[in-house]
């Protein structure tokens, strides 16, 4: 089956359940999964039930649809991404993304748990994702074009959409919640970053690094979709951080920081 025949099916299996249309595709990073209960009028569709879909193994992403309503904007939100160190695919990493869209969804709002490079970042941080670097994880759209998704040679001269960032930069400053700004890498993971590999991204003006979202950058804005993001920095990166990372400290700081992201994110939506 193909990427496209696959994606229909997993969108005939979900319209079999709900014939919700989102406006916004949101998806919950590590330990931010939280954030769901705030949805209201919640239609939850376990990944298990959608026949081909890919299916959270790692702790902290439950692996739920949900659709509903963040302020009366109507979403479709992600408790808990799929990723490709734990051996899918990359076509199947994002396909939630492209069935987001095939689902109504215009925007889509990513967030993730990452490490801070640049100098100045401390754990429980917020930062505005303006650009990514896609070098060091594959392409999801190698392989034959699928047309009907979009172009063979997409535009990414600005994936992270000004009016959306401006948005969520002014929400941040009317809730005085601090908001740092700057590029994010995903590396594949599922080993933390060495030293020297930090140095290394530190030179090249990486400011957070993490093992998601760009891949799902990559496949919205191929199929038309609008973007932004905010990574928590859930700790500092290896060689900048003075003990062992772990996903345990993720998950705490994430837990932490829910309460301001819950606030950040909702607002924004509101304003979408």
């Amino acid at each position: 089956m193909g990427v496209y025949e696959k994606l229909n099916h997993c969108l005939e299996c979900v319209r079999k359940i709900t014939d919700f249309v989102p406006k916004v595709g949101l998806v919950l990073g590590s330990g931010l999964g939280d954030f769901a209960k705030t949805i209201e009028n919640p239609i939850v569709i376990p990944y298990k039930e959608i026949d081909g879909f890919p299916v959270s193994t790692v702790m902290g992403h439950e692996g739920n649809y949900i659709f509903g309503y963040v302020k009366g904007v109507p979403v479709v939100c992600m408790q808990g991404r799929v990723h490709y160190y734990e051996g899918y695919s990359v076509s199947d990493v994002v396909l939630p993304i492209r069935l987001m869209k095939l689902l109504g969804a215009e925007i889509l709002f990513l967030t993730n748990a990452s490490g801070g490079i640049a100098d100045g970042f401390k754990a429980g941080d917020f930062m505005l994702i303006e650009d990514h670097v896609s070098l060091f994880a594959p392409n999801p759209l190698i392989g034959p074009n699928e047309d009907e998704l979009g172009v063979r040679f997409p535009d990414m001269s600005k994936v992270y959409r000004n009016d959306l960032n401006y948005i969520i930069t002014s929400v941040a400053k009317n809730l005085g919640i601090p908001l740092k700004k700057g590029v994010y890498v995903q590396l594949t993971g599922p080993s933390y970053e060495s030293p020297a590999e930090i140095q290394l991204l530190k030179k090249l003006g990486i400011s957070a690094v993490g093992m998601s979202t760009v891949v799902e950058a990559i496949a919205a804005n191929h199929m038309g979709m609008k973007v932004c993001g905010i990574s928590l920095i859930s700790n500092l990166a290896a060689g900048i951080s003075p003990t062992p990372l772990s996903h345990k400290e993720v998950k705490e700081a994430a837990d932490k920081a829910a309460p301001l992201f819950v606030k950040l994110v909702s607002e924004s939506i509101a304003q979408f």
